[in-house]
């Protein structure tokens, strides 16, 4: 993974608006291969150092998949969809 340029700081706040009464979504994490769980690590380790992510303690928690890239390398993916079945769909056009 290569990002050749992090985008400009942000100073605004991203919320996800849920549906009233919803509950935070867990999901056990699928099960990896050790190639996969060290890939994963790698990509996990990349993105902390380089603050694109950082840790959290929130009750949510969605699991990984690791799927394989056209070029021999694996792409990690986050399954957001039961999360993504409690939020209120935002109809703002991204300028």
């Amino acid at each position: 993974m290569v990002i050749r340029k992090l985008p400009p700081y942000q100073t605004h706040q991203h919320e996800i608006v849920k549906e009233s009464g919803s509950k935070p979504t867990f999901r056990a994490p699928y099960r990896l291969s050790p190639t996969e769980l060290a890939d994963m690590k790698k990509q996990i380790d990349y993105l902390l150092e380089n603050g694109l992510i950082r840790p959290s303690t929130s009750p949510y928690g969605a699991p990984v998949l690791i799927t394989p890239k056209p070029v021999e390398s694996l792409r990690m993916c986050i399954e957001y969809q039961a999360l993504n079945k409690q939020a209120i769909k935002n109809l703002n056009l991204i300028p």
